[in-house]
């Protein structure tokens, strides 16, 4: 199978889908998905079951499956985006905590956020690039490079501004940059480290390994760095109807994170990991169906060998069941 030209047929003729037939696939793909219950699907229950140990296996089965339709109904809305309106992004996203950003902006400040993969954080970007400040993120590139160039045009498509994780120079040096060019969002997904040479935190009582780049870049430059989750809710009467469909996100940004200015530089990038990864766990077990972690992440559950290769070579992880790029540094 060409995935590439799927997803570009896909983009292709997506939007002009009635919404009911793309949501109806989504399910349907989503359940014949769990119900092969191929490596993805496993490993998805295996991280779940990190979160919610107190589950039964019926359970954690049940919670599986809804993390699925919640991770195929990203895809579909992704096939979909480039033809909501303006006011269609607005009635499909609600905000907590905006007030947290808002005197950053104002002050011409660009924001490191630190986010998971919850949610629909394309759907969270376009609407924040259209109705808050302009947004740019790291992408990872796959392979095929028609893939990587697909996702591209997308995001590029819906306001993001994308520098490439691989190929594309230095991403750190060119972040550095981009925080010094006035008032914007920096999100950066790093739940999972994609490189070997993130940091271990605690996650669930568990060690897991997560990007460093988001405290780096906030201690490095000084730039304020919040943590934001992504959860889905359903929509009822008049904005499911502004809408133009069923279902709706939330998007939580936390206060800024600081720790102690006097700190060593190497304790400050691991204090602010650990509390941005405590925020986000916090709100992953408020809403376990929306973490889309179909990968390892936790340091129990990652090859050894694999990662001395790969911190070696200074190569990116691979994409491990994913369906798609992620943006992460």
């Amino acid at each position: 199978m060409d995935v590439a030209r799927a997803y570009h047929l896909a983009w292709r003729v997506g939007h002009r889908v009635p919404g009911v037939v793309v949501r109806g696939l989504s399910t349907l793909g989503a359940d014949v998905a769990w119900a092969r219950r191929g490596s993805g699907v496993r490993r998805l229950e295996a991280n779940l079951a990190r979160v919610r140990p107190e589950l039964d296996e019926r359970a954690l089965r049940r919670l599986s499956r809804a993390g699925m339709r919640s991770y195929m109904r990203y895809f579909g809305e992704a096939f979909t985006l480039r033809a909501l309106s303006t006011d269609q992004l607005a009635a499909r996203v609600r905000v907590e905590g905006l007030e947290n950003l808002l005197p950053h902006l104002d002050e011409g400040r660009q924001i490191v956020v630190a986010l998971g993969h919850t949610g629909n954080w394309d759907l969270a970007g376009a609407w924040a690039a259209a109705h808050v400040a302009p947004v740019t993120t790291v992408a990872e590139r796959l392979k095929p490079e028609e893939l990587f160039q697909e996702f591209l045009a997308f995001r590029e498509s819906i306001g993001l501004r994308i520098i490439p994780l691989t190929g594309g120079g230095d991403v750190f040096r060119q972040l550095v940059h981009v925080t010094r060019t006035g008032p914007g969002l920096l999100p950066l997904l790093a739940d999972r480290d994609l490189t070997a040479k993130g940091l271990e935190v605690d996650l669930f009582g568990q060690r897991a390994r997560v990007a460093a780049g988001p405290a780096a870049l906030a201690v490095t430059t000084g730039a304020p760095l919040v943590a934001a989750s992504i959860s889905y809710e359903r929509l009822r009467r008049a904005r499911r109807r502004a809408a133009g469909g069923p279902w709706g996100i939330v998007v939580r940004f936390s206060p800024r994170i600081e720790v102690p200015a006097d700190a060593p530089r190497a304790d400050r990038v691991h204090a602010l990991t650990q509390a941005w990864v405590d925020v986000l766990a916090d709100q992953i077990q408020a809403h376990p169906q929306d973490w889309h972690m179909l990968q390892r992440v936790f340091v129990a559950d990652l090859d050894p060998a694999r990662d001395a290769a790969r911190r070696a070579t200074g190569e990116p992880a691979a994409g491990d069941d994913a369906l798609g790029p992620e943006t992460a540094t």
